[in-house]
């Protein structure tokens, strides 16, 4: 790992989203960093269904089945004092995350480190739970709104659609996939610059 690298956490879980587990992963991969993918009750090696969620012009986005996504490490031996930031992806996966007690021991200590967060779509559902949201401004998929003001956060009303993404000092959430450019590009920025140019 190059001096400059940093070693991030990502949590995911069946159904998780396509795309928000597979490009950030490939991505953070690319530009140098180590990128640890762990599930609750998985191991490294073991894979995750995820789910394709699209915007077909319903009231609501659909559900497709996805691919399968290999996890790189152990839930039980992650230690995250050891990891310098966290991705929270969305899809379905989420919902049921919030409910360990592991997973929300270690949203705490990423926020209570203010080490660099990152959550999209439904991922901020966990960072809810975990209570570390209250007075934060943050954006998540719409259908959260009323669930962000429950737990205290300042919503941010996505600027252009799905494609923005909002900063406040160490924590970055967006909308949706199709905010992958702004919200990594970001991201890279609060990791401190590493691989925003190649």
């Amino acid at each position: 790992m190059a001096k400059s690298s940093k070693r991030i956490l990502l949590l995911a879980g069946d159904f998780v989203e396509d795309y928000e587990v597979m490009v950030p992963f490939q991505m953070l991969l690319l530009v140098g960093h180590r990128v640890d993918a762990v599930c609750p009750d998985k191991k490294a090696g073991d894979v995750v269904a995820t789910a394709i969620h699209d915007f077909d012009g319903f009231q609501t986005y659909s559900e497709k089945r996805g691919h399968n996504f290999r996890l790189t490490a152990d839930f039980d031996s992650v230690k995250p004092e050891s990891y310098d930031a966290l991705v929270v992806p969305g899809g379905r996966a989420p919902e049921y995350l919030r409910l360990n007690p592991r997973v929300i021991e270690i949203v705490r200590h990423f926020a209570n480190a203010r080490k660099p967060i990152a959550a999209l779509c439904h991922g901020p559902q966990i960072l809810a739970a975990a209570g570390v949201l209250k007075g934060r401004a943050c954006t998540a998929y719409p259908a959260l709104r009323p669930e962000m003001a429950a737990c205290g956060a300042n919503w941010i009303e996505p600027s252009s659609g799905f494609d923005s993404a909002h900063v406040e000092g160490n924590l970055v959430t967006a909308p949706a996939w199709p905010a992958h450019p702004a919200w990594i590009r970001a991201f890279l920025e609060v990791l401190g610059g590493v691989g925003t140019r190649l």
